[in-house]
C-alpha cells in the first residue's frame, strides 16, 4: 500500500461464456478506479478474446490451467500475490462503474476486514437468467445512494463478487480447494471461512451489480446435484463450515428438488439434480462420498 491507495487485482475465472465475458471486461475498462492489474483464466483458449485485453492501460495477463473454478482461481491467486487486494468476479458479473473505487474505500477504512461481497442489484442465477442487455440496464439505472457505508456480517463470500485482502491469505498458504472439482460449488464459503479468524466478513450495500446466471457453462444436473450433497458433506468433515450451516443448506436443496421435480422449471435440471442427490445420499450410507465423484458421472 502507498499513500493511502492499494494494489487492486481483479480476476476472472471463465469457461464457455466468451461473448458475456465481453461484457463484463467492458465494465471493468469503465472502472472509475481502474484495477492495477487484471488476471483471467480461461477453461480453455478458445473462452476468451485475448486481443480486447491490449484495450487496458494497465498490467493484464492470460493463465492457463486444469480446467474447474477453484484450480481456475488458484492460478489467480498466484498471479496476484503482490497485489494488497484481490477481487473475483464471475464471468456474468456485472459490475457497477465505481464498484472498485468502493472496495478501495472499505477496505481503507475498515481495516479489520478481510473479506467483503456484495449481493446483486438482481440475481439471474435465482431464475431463467438475465440477458446482457437487460443486465446492463439495471445498472444504468440503478438509484442507490452512493457511498452508502453500511456493512454487515456475513458468514462467507458470494462467489460472483468477493474480495480479499492478500496479506492474510499470503500468510496462511491459502488456495482454493481443488477437492471441490468443475463447478466448485460452495468453494467461496469455504475459501472465506478460513479467513474469519483473521478478521471480518462483510457485506456491503456499496458494491452494486448484477448477476446474470448464465445457463451456458454450468455443469450437468445430476452433477450438480451430487454436489448439493457431498460439498457441504465434505466441507463439514474438513471443518471450515459448520453442520448448523450445511444442514439446513442441504435439506432445502433436496426438498426443492424433490419437489419441483414434477413440473420442473425450464432452465433447471431438476431430475437430473434428485438423482445426483439420491446418488450422494448413497454414497454417504455407503462411506463413498466425495466431492470428486461427480467427474465419474455423466
Amino acid at each position: 500500500m502507498e499513500g493511502g491507495k492499494l494494489r487492486i487485482a481483479v480476476g476472472i475465472a471463465t469457461a464457455g461464456r466468451r461473448a458475456i465475458l465481453n461484457y463484463t471486461l467492458d465494465l471493468i475498462a469503465r472502472q472509475t478506479r481502474p484495477p492495477d492489474a487484471l488476471i483471467v483464466c480461461p477453461a480453455t483458449p478458445e473462452d476468451l478474446h485475448a486481443e480486447l485485453l491490449l484495450r487496458f492501460p494497465y498490467t493484464t495477463s492470460v493463465r492457463l490451467g486444469k480446467r474447474g473454478l477453484t484450480a481456475q482461481r488458484n492460478q489467480i491467486l498466484a498471479a496476484a500475490n503482490a497485489s494488497d487486494v484481490i477481487v473475483f468476479f464471475d464471468d456474468d458479473f456485472f459490475p457497477q462503474l465505481n464498484y472498485l473505487e468502493e472496495i478501495e474505500r472499505l477496505f481503507l477504512e475498515c481495516v479489520d476486514v478481510v473479506a467483503i461481497t456484495g449481493r446483486p442489484i438482481v440475481d439471474g442465477a435465482n431464475g431463467p437468467g438475465l440477458e446482457a442487455e437487460a443486465a446492463l440496464s439495471l445498472i444504468s439505472d440503478d438509484r442507490s445512494a452512493p457511498g452508502d457505508r453500511t456493512v454487515v456480517p456475513t458468514y462467507g463470500t458470494y462467489g460472483c463478487n468477493m474480495a480479499f485482502r492478500m496479506a492474510p491469505i499470503r500468510e496462511k498458504g491459502l488456495l482454493f480447494d481443488e477437492n471441490l472439482p468443475l463447478y466448485g460449488w460452495q468453494e467461496d464459503i469455504d475459501f472465506s471461512r478460513q479467513l474469519s479468524g483473521a478478521g471480518r466478513i462483510v457485506d456491503a450495500k456499496a458494491l452494486r451489480g448484477v448477476h446474470l446466471g448464465a445457463k451456458g457453462g454450468r455443469t450437468s444436473g445430476v452433477r450438480f446435484g451430487y454436489s448439493q450433497i457431498a460439498n457441504p458433506v465434505y466441507l463439514v468433515r474438513k471443518g471450515t463450515v459448520s453442520l448448523s450451516f450445511a444442514g439446513p443448506l442441504l435439506f432445502r436443496n433436496v426438498l426443492a428438488n424433490l419437489a419441483r421435480s414434477v413440473r420442473p422449471e425450464p432452465w433447471i435440471d431438476r431430475r437430473g439434480r434428485l438423482k445426483g442427490n439420491y446418488l450422494a445420499l448413497r454414497d454417504l450410507l455407503t462411506g463413498r462420498i466425495a466431492p470428486q465423484r461427480i467427474l465419474e458421472l455423466g
